[in-house]
């Protein structure tokens, strides 16, 4: 009887809880806690469940392992720690993260400046757009420099002329170097004839003598022509063209000038709340920074068309002069003075035996 009722006091000294574990340890919690975080790091756990008691818990203690969160520890039972679980494996793949989230971050960012870029190009080319319709309809103003302008269109008539010029000398020197070309020709011909009709070896070679004098002279005067093709060829691709391009640009500054103008004069009508002035002063700026654009480009303009009509006198002086006593001694059959023309510009011909003049290589 004793005995019974003294393991009745014992029985009755040690509580239970609903699974059947003991209450009184707090290490126990703890070694429950530690074994079910273990199970989440194992393998295949995914659909498996710990239970935290014996073989008569109830389900109230199944604990399903995808709400068990946290990193994965290692538990040891001497010190009753946690100890986290990390190694080579979890550095490579931090690195690799952290490196291809550097790499996200820089293409990221390259496309939203590219995106910034395309919009403030689609901005200014719609600003510009609807300055350009809204002039060729009438309906809005553009700004004018009638001295300029009036010099510009005078460039522009003036290139045309010395293209024409341009075209009319080269066909010339073309037809002229197919006429030497025959009268070489020819010479050949007299001469070999020369040799083989005795009875007008003489005739024959007079003729052949002639030829081949007026085929030298002519090779004269294709170095003359050549050169004065040459330096208005330069004049007008080169000199001329780098002055429009300048002019170009200085058109595009004032189409923008204006198109930014009329925005700020559009605003500046409109109310005057806080939204509104902040516009109005992101679109004065914009607006000064155009007109220092387009003076500048203005200043530029003037520059080059006075330097290219100075620069266009004093070659075409020189050209004209060129020509003129080239054309005069050849057809006057003044071969000394043909020679001198040459002499006096600096003309260097080609050297003997070759076929055709360095000009038609340069084509």
């Amino acid at each position: 009887m004793t005995d019974s009722i003294m393991s009745k006091a014992a029985t009755m000294e040690i509580p239970i809880n609903s699974n059947g574990d003991t209450g009184t340890l707090a290490e126990d919690d703890s070694l429950e806690q530690d074994l079910q975080q273990v199970m989440v790091s194992g393998p295949n756990l995914n659909e498996t469940s710990i239970v935290s008691g014996g073989y008569g818990g109830t389900a109230e203690g199944i604990i399903p392992t995808s709400s068990i969160k946290g990193p994965a520890v290692r538990y040891n039972a001497e010190f009753n720690k946690r100890i986290p679980v990390t190694g080579l494996g979890s550095n490579m793949h931090h690195s690799s993260s952290s490196s291809s989230m550097t790499a996200e971050e820089v293409t990221r960012g390259v496309a939203v400046e590219k995106l910034e870029t395309m919009k403030k190009w689609g901005f200014n080319t719609y600003k510009c757009t609807k300055q350009m319709i809204s002039e060729r309809f009438g309906r809005g103003s553009r700004t004018v420099d009638l001295e300029l302008e009036a010099q510009i269109e005078v460039l522009r008539d003036t290139k045309k002329k010395y293209e024409c010029v341009l075209r009319l000398a080269r066909a010339l020197t073309n037809h002229f170097y197919n006429m030497v070309q025959t009268q070489h020709a020819l010479g050949d011909t007299f001469a070999d004839l020369s040799q083989k009709s005795p009875e007008l070896r003489d005739e024959f070679g007079y003729n052949a003598e002639t030829q081949k004098l007026l085929c030298k002279n002519g090779e004269t005067l294709l170095g003359a022509i050549n050169f004065f093709v040459s330096s208005i060829n330069t004049l007008v691709k080169k000199t001329m063209e780098d002055t429009l391009m300048t002019i170009k640009m200085y058109e595009n500054a004032r189409l923008e000038f204006d198109a930014y103008r009329s925005d700020l004069e559009e605003l500046s009508l409109g109310p005057r709340d806080a939204v509104a002035m902040a516009r109005i002063d992101a679109a004065q700026q914009q607006y000064q920074v155009q007109k220092d654009k387009y003076e500048r480009l203005r200043s530029d303009v003037i520059i080059k068309l006075k330097f290219l009509e100075e620069n266009k006198v004093k070659v075409m002086h020189k050209q004209l002069l060129l020509f003129h006593n080239a054309i005069s001694a050849y057809f006057a059959g003044n071969q000394q003075q043909l020679e001198q023309t040459l002499k006096q510009f600096n003309i260097k011909l080609k050297p003997p035996g070759a076929d055709k003049p360095s000009w038609l290589e340069e084509q």
